[in-house]
């Protein structure tokens, strides 16, 4: 079954009034299309039936928000990104006494761990934070784990490779009954904690944000406040690194930034 415009506000307005989740700034298209997947997949067969339940199951609710919100992320994903943090970003980094990174909207934590493997090959470590933080608790537990599906492997693998790494890839994890274990090191380093740029406020100053293929869910405005969020959690000089469909060239923040070469990448000038 397909929910109609007129539902999808309704929606919207109950989870708001019974749970505190403001999801009013979320792209229409994308949310709907996020609640028909899941109308059909828990065999709801009208949206009466799904609205009574996300009023009166706690659980399921929960459950919702964890599909309505999840992203799909991959180790390395566009390499050539993360060849321009190892060649440009990091070495700059390098030069200040401790790091602090965040990764706002981690899902499962793929982009987390690579980070770290930069890191440790760029010998910066030791003296980095990385701070990852999503609005689905369940995501988060799972990135805590630093465990992935062995079959996934193969791709991060040549993904790394394409980066600029030039290590064997399978040093840095442990396999075991079609899992893959990163080292404890790696999130030895990380803080994980549930965050919401919707309602959230900033909680540190970072040298580097990412938060990459999340704002494409968001609509305009949603999407300033929260690049407003990462300009005031941004040290001066930082980098604020988007996905590759999204930028600042329509941001009255465009101004206090320099984009470095293609890449969504922003230095903070002002």
């Amino acid at each position: 079954m397909i929910t109609d415009d007129r539902e999808v506000e309704v929606l919207i307005n109950e989870i708001f009034e019974y749970y505190g989740y403001d999801f009013s700034g979320y792209s229409r298209a994308s949310f709907k299309r996020r609640v028909d997947r899941l109308l059909q997949v828990d065999g709801f067969d009208n949206f009466t039936d799904f609205l009574s339940k996300i009023r009166t199951d706690a659980v399921y609710f929960k459950h919702a928000v964890e599909e309505i919100t999840v992203n799909v992320t991959e180790m390395f994903r566009d390499p050539h990104f993360y060849k321009s943090l190892r060649t440009e970003i990091l070495p700059i980094l390098a030069t200040k006494p401790f790091i602090r990174i965040w990764h706002a909207g981690c899902s499962t934590g793929e982009e987390v761990y690579s980070m770290a493997i930069l890191l440790k090959e760029a010998n910066l470590l030791h003296k980095s934070l990385l701070y990852a933080t999503d609005l689905n608790t369940v995501v988060l537990n799972s990135a805590k784990n630093g465990v992935f599906p062995l079959r996934m492997m193969k791709q991060y693998s040549e993904n790394y490779i394409q980066s600029g790494g030039t290590k064997d890839f399978s040093e840095y994890y442990i396999a075991n009954y079609g899992w893959a274990k990163f080292s404890d090191d790696f999130s030895a380093k990380m803080i994980f904690s549930q965050h919401n740029l919707v309602s959230d406020s900033s909680f540190n100053e970072f040298d580097l944000i990412l938060c990459r293929n999340v704002l494409i869910y968001f609509d305009k405005d949603l999407q300033e406040q929260a690049l407003k969020l990462f300009d005031d959690s941004l040290a001066k000089l930082g980098y604020l690194a988007l996905g590759t469909k999204e930028t600042l060239k329509f941001s009255p923040l465009q101004k206090q930034y320099q984009q470095l070469g293609k890449e969504k990448v922003w230095k903070k000038i002002n």
